[in-house]
């Protein structure tokens, strides 16, 4: 076997790592919490679904690679909680790390092109970032919605807050941000989510 075929199948089973990485989103169902992987693909499917929703025709194969690749740092870094300030104050430079370490498996060839996905997603300069982010902002506000509040209830997380992380979702389509906001709307009125939420409520 080849060493280039060696480094891409060394990539591929490290990728496992991303199956036992879990997020503080619960399923839909409130059965379980989901994992990065789940998160990942779900996101893809969303692409593939919604992409006529986008603002500006995007390359849907680049957004379904970008939502694949765009958590793969969280085999190294940890899953960042949304709504922890103290946790985003080095998240960029723990999931900096992981790239460096991650993305480098791969042939030379293929690190550039997988980290370039990666640093596309987190820069939001493209049209195909701006849509994949807001998906990824989209995916959780849906299950917290699905779950009856989910970990807005649980961690005491304010419409204000919830409000703010969806802010993208518009950048990348002006459809899915009515949509959030519509969202947001039903359930503080269903009590899922409000100033007057405590962790633990």
């Amino acid at each position: 076997m080849g060493d280039r075929l060696a480094r891409q199948l060394r990539f591929t089973v490290e990728l496992d790592k991303l199956k036992q990485v879990l997020r503080r989103n619960s399923l839909g169902d409130g059965s379980r919490r989901e994992n990065s992987a789940e998160h990942s693909w779900h996101l893809a499917m969303m692409a593939a679904i919604l992409a006529e929703h986008a603002n500006a025709a995007v390359d849907i194969g680049r957004v379904m690679q970008m939502v694949l690749v765009h958590d793969v740092v969280e085999i190294d870094a940890g899953d960042t909680f949304a709504y922890d300030p103290v946790g985003m104050l080095d998240q960029a430079e723990r999931e900096t790390c992981a790239a460096d370490r991650l993305f480098s498996l791969l042939p030379p060839d293929q690190t550039e092109a997988v980290r370039g996905l990666w640093e596309e997603f987190e820069a939001r300069e493209t049209a195909e970032a701006r849509f994949a982010v807001a998906l990824d902002r989209l995916q959780p506000l849906l299950q917290n919605f699905e779950c009856g509040g989910g970990t807005w209830r649980s961690h005491g997380v304010t419409e204000e807050m919830v409000r703010a992380r969806c802010l993208p979702i518009s950048g990348g389509s002006a459809a899915l941000g009515a949509y959030a906001d519509g969202l947001i709307e039903e359930a503080v009125a269903r009590g899922m989510i409000g100033e007057g939420l405590t962790a633990g409520s």
